[in-house]
């Protein structure tokens, strides 16, 4: 039996010292919490929801825990029947409220969930409807989850590692659509929700999902002190997004993949591999990617065009657009430094603040199907970039290469400073700005209406000056 005083005495005292690892080596000691405490058998074929559940609970109880799984997989999401004699959701790692760290250690575990399970709208016998359905009267809407992990409304700093969250999406019964765009139905893999203490979640593979991957609705105040690090996450195959940022500041994405989203038979709107959309009031600001990759996904490898975001950063990063385009960076204070586009980016903020406008510095924009996982390069009318209200965009020491059938970049306002452009295509492109410094361009580029303030070495000759 866990006692729950020296838990909690332990916890506080690791949390005291700092950090997630003291936390977890204070709650070593005690004795660790798994599914098969619970009845999980573990063997791929037993569906183990009940036990996830209970062990949740039991977590929830203590106010944190330690959750150790093993490295196998767990039959999760048979959809239950409710009080009413009706098909409901599957409860799984619901976790809500701890004050003490949580420390959920996949250890190379699998959660899978069921085949047949439905998903959409439904008549009240459970048989399928076509369609859009904006009510639920007369009508059935089905989820096998609202999310395999949740993490929601926890002081205590949360860690999460090592394991895979499979949706098995292709083995859904599929219903009507649901909401505004597709099938707007939670069906998530990880959650994290209005978490006031420290967050780390690495190596996590969330693929396969109804909905997205990873849901992030963070608080949005300044917690000083609290890291949030997300590393080495891989959503891939999802039906809406790869990663949905709706709400929270100050997280850190490194080494991590969002790709295929909208592939695997399902597709909801936006279909991005990461959108930052902030939503309910909330703001997003202070985020960082580091060396992650957004690719091939039927919508945009990366947009952030509703809700209040801002402060946003990209280092080191990879877009690649087969299908839409690689960025949508339309909202304040967005930078990218030394990223690589592979296919169009439109709608860079522009803003007559230079200091608001989206900054791309030391970046590369190419159309080389080398590059593409499907040998496609999207590009709209062929263009590199669709800038048409990009007042002070910033391209700073920027390489456009395209060397075969792009056509560099349609602009209205933007700087270009110490810039290399070159386009095979005979198409000529308009790439008009404001030039600094000492930019190199190779190809039919007129250069009407714009500002030279250093200079433009167009196919060899010297230019200066308004033209």
């Amino acid at each position: 039996m866990i006692d729950r005083r020296r838990f909690i005495q332990a916890g506080v005292a690791a949390f005291a010292l700092g950090g997630v690892a003291r936390a977890a080596r204070a709650i070593g000691s005690q004795p660790k919490l798994t599914p098969e405490m619970f009845g999980a058998r573990g063997d791929g074929t037993t569906d183990d929801s009940h036990a996830f559940a209970a062990l949740a609970e039991r977590v929830n109880t203590l106010g944190g825990g330690q959750v150790e799984l093993r490295a196998t997989t767990y039959l999760v999401g048979v959809q239950r029947i409710d009080a009413k004699g009706r098909l409901a959701a599957a409860g799984l790692l619901a976790f809500s409220g701890c004050t003490q760290p949580l420390i959920v250690r996949g250890n190379g575990a699998r959660l899978r969930c069921a085949d047949g399970q439905r998903f959409g709208v439904f008549d009240l016998d459970g048989q399928p409807l076509t369609g859009r359905h904006g009510d639920k009267h007369g009508r059935r809407v089905l989820s096998p989850y609202r999310f395999m992990i949740q993490a929601a409304q926890c002081s205590g700093p949360v860690e999460i590692s090592d394991l895979e969250l499979d949706g098995n999406l292709g083995a859904h019964v599929i219903g009507g659509k649901y909401g505004d765009k597709g099938w707007q139905i939670q069906c998530h893999g990880l959650s994290l929700r209005n978490n006031s203490g420290g967050e780390s979640v690495h190596n996590v593979h969330s693929h396969h999902h109804a909905l997205d991957g990873f849901y992030i609705d963070g608080v949005d105040r300044a917690t000083p002190g609290v890291s949030r690090r997300l590393d080495g996450l891989v959503a891939d195959y999802n039906a809406r997004q790869g990663m949905s940022i709706v709400g929270g500041r100050g997280y850190d994405i490194q080494n991590s993949r969002f790709t295929r989203t909208g592939r695997a038979g399902l597709f909801s709107a936006p279909g991005a591999g990461v959108d930052i959309e902030a939503e309910r009031g909330k703001r997003v600001r202070g985020l960082n990617f580091r060396s992650c990759r957004f690719a091939d996904n039927t919508g945009v490898g990366m947009v952030a065009d509703t809700g209040d975001s801002a402060d946003v950063g990209f280092d080191d990063c990879t877009f690649v657009g087969t299908t839409s385009w690689s960025a949508w960076p339309k909202k304040p204070r967005y930078r990218f430094d030394d990223c690589l586009f592979v296919g169009a980016v439109v709608n860079a903020y522009g803003s007559k603040d230079p200091a608001q406008a989206t900054r791309f510095e030391a970046c590369r924009f190419v159309d080389d199907p080398a590059l593409s996982p499907t040998g496609h390069v999207y590009l709209r009318k062929q263009l590199i970039a669709d800038l048409a209200h990009a007042t002070n965009v910033l391209f700073d020491r920027c390489r456009f290469i395209l060397d075969h059938e792009g056509v560099l970049p349609w602009s209205v306002g933007p700087i270009y400073r110490d810039c290399v452009m070159r386009q095979r295509s005979d198409k000529v492109a308009h790439t008009r700005g404001t030039y600094r410094g000492t930019t190199r361009i190779d190809g039919p580029v007129k250069l009407a209406k714009s500002r030279i303030e250093g200079t433009v070495v167009l196919n060899g000759k010297r230019l200066s000056g308004r033209r």
